[in-house]
């Protein structure tokens, strides 16, 4: 099974997430984690998060770049958190994909998808403000965009969490 969670800044996305993938895994429960704590403000970001899983039996794994090399075992259930800091990291990072982010990401979840139980993935709604940005910062919300896109294609599940609230936008067996 694959749901992919989306959702604005603040809106619970990471709590539903946490939440289901309890209700699908008592044990083997995997949280990937893609923030880079590059300032105060993302370690907040990071430590909150790992005080909002401290109680929930995850086994945490870093992967800032390279999802497609990442071997688990089929008895697991995964968390990815969050597809847009994966995509910049594999943007801009040193070691990551650049050019390459898309396909090398779509990859990375294909495989994934292959290897483990399920596969809950938490990703952003960043393109729906209407600003047009710079060069760069549209080239990051077109390929967020485009492995959003592709992950909803893959999913089973696809749920908006607004203002904690979840909106089921494709249900399993649609």
């Amino acid at each position: 099974m694959m749901m992919v969670v989306t959702g604005g800044s603040g809106s619970g996305k990471s709590e539903y997430a946490e939440d289901r993938t309890i209700q699908y895994s008592q044990d083997n429960r995997i949280y990937i984690a893609t923030m880079v704590a590059f300032d105060e403000e993302a370690r907040q970001k990071i430590n909150r998060h790992r005080r909002m899983r401290r109680e929930k039996n995850f086994t945490t794994i870093e992967c800032y770049t390279g999802l497609n090399r990442l071997r688990l075992d089929a008895s697991h259930t995964v968390l990815l958190d969050c597809m847009s800091n994966l995509v910049a990291n594999e943007m801009y990072q040193e070691d990551g994909a650049g050019n390459h982010t898309v396909p090398c990401i779509v990859e990375g979840i294909h495989r994934l998808k292959q290897q483990v139980k399920n596969l809950i993935i938490v990703t952003n709604e960043v393109a729906s403000d209407g600003i047009v940005y710079d060069e760069e910062t549209m080239r990051y919300i077109r390929y967020l965009g485009e492995i959003n896109q592709e992950l909803a294609r893959m999913a089973d599940e696809v749920i908006e969490v607004v203002y904690g609230i979840p909106v089921y936008c494709k249900k399993e067996g649609d």
